[in-house]
């Protein structure tokens, strides 16, 4: 279904930005595994640095999702 993602009720659709963190997320955790919420959080620091608070509000998101559900999706990453 368009628009749920895991780990969401089903019948809540997710807006745009949402989507992309998780989509980050997911793609972070793929590439870095553990490192993941690592470049994430440096990710934001530059977006501070160049005063872009709307990306850096995104990768704070993007963070969030990652240290919420980080033990699952680590062992995961792990696994493959």
């Amino acid at each position: 279904m368009p628009g749920i993602a895991p780990g969401i009720a089903p019948g809540i659709a997710l807006d745009d930005e949402e989507r992309r963190a998780r989509q980050e997320a997911h793609w972070l955790v793929k590439e870095f595994g553990a490192e993941a919420p690592l470049y994430a959080a440096m990710k934001a620091e530059k977006a501070i640095e160049q005063r872009d608070f709307g990306r850096c509000a995104r990768w704070k998101r993007v963070l969030e999702i990652l240290t919420d559900s980080r033990p699952a999706d680590l062992r995961r990453a792990a696994a493959k």
